[in-house]
């Protein structure tokens, strides 16, 4: 992974990292997600993260939408 990409949410919720994935993707944000869980018992975090040049469009995204 590029270091021009960085974290704006982490989560332990697959389900939730996907939404927000998604939803950035739509507003014209590109977004990937990292797993970091063992998947034998969805211990971990799961990451978000944009281009830094999308980062302060993605907070905003994060805080217009509520997204905790």
């Amino acid at each position: 992974m590029s270091e021009n990409w960085v974290k704006v949410y982490t989560t332990s919720d697959a389900f939730a990292a996907e939404v927000l994935k998604q939803g950035l993707t739509e507003a014209g944000i590109p977004a990937v997600t990292i797993n970091r869980q063992l998947s034998a018992y969805n211990i971990g975090e799961i990451n978000v993260l944009v281009n830094k040049i999308d980062f302060d469009k993605a907070i905003e995204y994060i805080v217009e939408n509520e997204i905790e």
